[in-house]
């Protein structure tokens, strides 16, 4: 079992950058591949970006791709969601979630083990 928790959210100006980081603990962080997820006011939730255990492979959703970066410090247990040129559509909860099934993409939450509690990410206009 694994323990997620998110942080770096915050209030940001439409352009600005964050980057959000997922630490985990109780288990060994490179048996799991990750996925950062999203919740608009309103709206279900939606992917956003995908990473291999190993760092080696990464999707995105289209509605980021080119501004938001994803990666992996497996030493520091930690994962990484860079995002840039921020806009007032990316306000949500953004949850990092852990998939033992660690090669395979997947973009169906129901498809991750284990989740976070989620920070909240406010872009201004």
């Amino acid at each position: 079992q694994v323990q997620l928790v998110e942080s770096g959210g915050g209030l940001v100006q439409a352009g600005d950058s964050l980057r959000l980081s997922c630490a985990a603990s109780g288990s060994t962080f490179s048996s799991y591949a990750m996925g950062w997820f999203r919740r608009a006011p309103g709206r279900e939730r939606e992917f956003v970006s995908w990473i291999r255990w190993d760092g080696g492979s990464t999707y995105y959703s289209g509605s980021v791709r080119g501004r938001f970066t994803i990666s992996r410090d497996n030493a520091k247990n930690t994962a990484y969601l860079q995002m840039d040129s921020l806009k007032p559509e990316d306000t949500a909860v953004y949850y990092c979630a852990a998939r033992r099934s660690k090669r395979t993409y997947s973009d169906q939450g129901a498809d991750y083990d284990y989740w976070g509690q989620g920070t909240q990410v406010t872009v201004s206009s």
